[in-house]
C-alpha cells in the first residue's frame, strides 16, 4: 500500500482539537420531546446518546440550533463515542459537535482518528457514576495532523472499508425482514387451530431476582440482561464472571442448562435467547424456561416467545413508561401455542436455516460482517499511529 511508504517520512504535528476546531452546541430537548417529534421522512435528524435519535422538520427546534456543515458528534454520557455527520442536524443539549473552517483540515481524517482513542474516552468517563466526559476532555486532546493529501488518502481508503461493511450491514437488514416475515407466517396459529398453555403451565422456570452475585476477574461467565439478544447470547459485549465457589449458592434455585430459554424481564424487556453452553450462570431481571411438558420443544417455544406475536402480548403487559419492565408472574400467565410434535420439528428446521444466515457469528452474513469489521479496525490502527509528541 503506497500510503505506508508515505506515512514513513511523513511530517506530523501535532494540536489540540479545540484549537483547529469550532466546538458547537446542541438544542434542549428531551427524549420525550424527540419521540413526540419524530416523522419518518423529516429533513433534519436530532442525536442522543447510544443509538438513539428522531427525524425531525426545521421549525421544530429553534434555528440557532440547526448545524448545516460536516461535523464530529461527541455522545458524551453513557455510550461514550463519536459519530461523524454531513447533514443538517442537532443533538441534545449535553452533547457537543465539532466542525472545521481549516482548509488544511480533513474532518473525516480527524473522526476516524477520534475512533481509534474512543477506549481512552470511555475510561475517562467511567471515573463518574454515570460514565461521562466534559468538553475540556476533547478540546485539550491532542490529534496528529499529517499533510492534507495524507489526511486525504487515509480517509479516501477508511471511507472504502467503511462503505463495504456498511452494504454488508443493509444486506442482512433485508435478511433479518425477510427472516421476521416467514418466522410469524409459520407461527400465525389460530386460537381453535391448536391447543394454547400458559407459560408457567408447561414449562419449570427460574426468576433469577435478587443481589447480584460478588464479581471475579474469572471463574463461572455471568450472563446479564445485556448478554441476552433477540435470538441468542452475546459473550463478548459483557464480560462478568462470578467464583466458583459462590456458584452452587447464587444458582441453588435452579442450574442453568444448554437448551433452556432464558427471557429478560428489565432493561432491556422480552428479549430471549436458548442457552448453547453449559456452565455459565445467570444474574438478576432474567428468567429461565425448561419445557416440562414433553409435546413442547424448547427450540420451538424460543421461536415463539420471539415472534411478533408474543411479543406485542408481553409488551402489553409490561409496566413503566420510560423503563419497561414485567413481573415473572405476569409472564408465567401469558399463553403460547403447542402444535404436534412434528409440525414444531418441521417450523424449528425451516427457522434454523434462517437464523444461521441472520444471526449466526461462525456462518452467513455476520462472520462476513465481523471478519470486514477486523480488517476496517486493523488497516485503521494500522494508518493511524503516529509517533507521539
Amino acid at each position: 500500500m503506497k500510503i505506508l511508504e508515505l506515512l514513513k517520512n511523513c511530517q506530523v504535528e501535532w494540536k489540540a482539537l479545540g484549537d483547529v476546531f469550532i466546538r458547537t452546541k446542541g438544542t434542549k430537548i428531551t427524549a420525550a420531546e424527540m419521540k413526540l417529534l419524530h416523522k419518518e421522512n423529516a429533513p433534519l435528524k436530532i442525536f442522543a446518546g447510544g443509538k438513539t435519535f428522531a427525524f425531525v422538520n426545521y421549525n421544530d427546534i429553534p434555528e440557532k440550533d440547526i448545524n448545516n456543515k460536516p461535523s464530529i458528534i461527541v455522545k458524551s454520557r453513557g455510550i461514550i463515542e463519536f459519530e461523524y455527520y454531513d447533514k443538517p442536524f442537532s443533538h441534545k443539549n449535553e452533547m457537543w459537535s465539532y466542525y472545521s473552517s481549516d482548509a488544511d483540515i480533513n474532518i473525516k481524517y480527524v473522526y476516524y482518528f477520534l475512533k481509534t482513542e474512543e477506549k481512552f474516552f470511555q475510561n475517562l468517563g467511567s471515573k463518574m457514576q454515570m460514565p461521562q466526559i466534559a468538553t475540556p476532555d476533547t478540546d485539550k486532546f491532542l490529534i496528529p495532523i499529517p499533510p492534507l493529501s495524507i489526511q486525504t488518502e487515509i480517509a479516501r481508503i477508511l471511507d472504502i472499508f467503511t462503505a463495504i461493511t456498511a452494504e454488508l450491514t443493509a444486506e442482512l437488514t433485508t435478511r433479518k425482514k425477510q427472516y421476521n416475515y416467514y418466522r410469524d407466517n409459520l407461527l400465525n396459529f389460530n386460537e381453535d387451530e391448536v391447543e394454547w398453555k400458559a407459560l408457567g403451565d408447561v414449562c419449570d422456570y427460574v426468576d433469577y431476582r435478587g443481589k447480584t452475585p460478588t464479581k471475579t476477574q474469572e471463574g463461572i461467565f455471568l450472563v446479564t440482561a445485556r448478554n441476552i439478544r433477540m435470538g441468542y447470547i452475546d459473550y463478548e459485549v459483557s464480560q462478568e464472571f462470578i467464583s466458583e465457589k459462590d456458584y452452587p449458592v447464587v444458582m441453588r434455585r435452579g442450574v442453568p442448562k444448554k437448551g433452556d430459554i432464558l427471557i429478560t424481564t428489565e432493561a432491556p424487556c422480552g428479549f430471549v435467547a436458548q442457552i448453547d453452553r453449559e456452565n455459565i450462570a445467570l444474574a438478576q431481571r432474567v428468567i429461565k424456561y425448561r419445557s416440562k411438558d414433553t409435546r413442547l420443544s424448547n427450540s420451538f417455544l424460543k421461536y415463539y416467545l420471539l415472534g411478533t406475536r408474543f411479543q406485542n402480548k408481553l409488551m402489553s403487559a409490561a409496566t413503566g413508561s420510560t423503563v419497561k419492565g414485567i413481573k415473572g408472574s405476569t409472564l408465567h400467565k401469558l399463553t403460547i401455542p403447542v402444535p404436534p410434535l412434528k409440525k414444531q420439528t418441521e417450523i424449528v428446521a425451516i427457522l434454523d436455516k434462517f437464523d444461521a444466515l441472520t444471526n449466526s457469528l461462525t456462518e452467513g452474513l455476520p462472520k462476513e460482517i465481523a471478519l470486514r469489521q477486523k480488517q476496517y479496525e486493523y488497516y485503521r490502527e494500522l494508518l493511524l499511529t503516529f509517533p507521539k509528541p
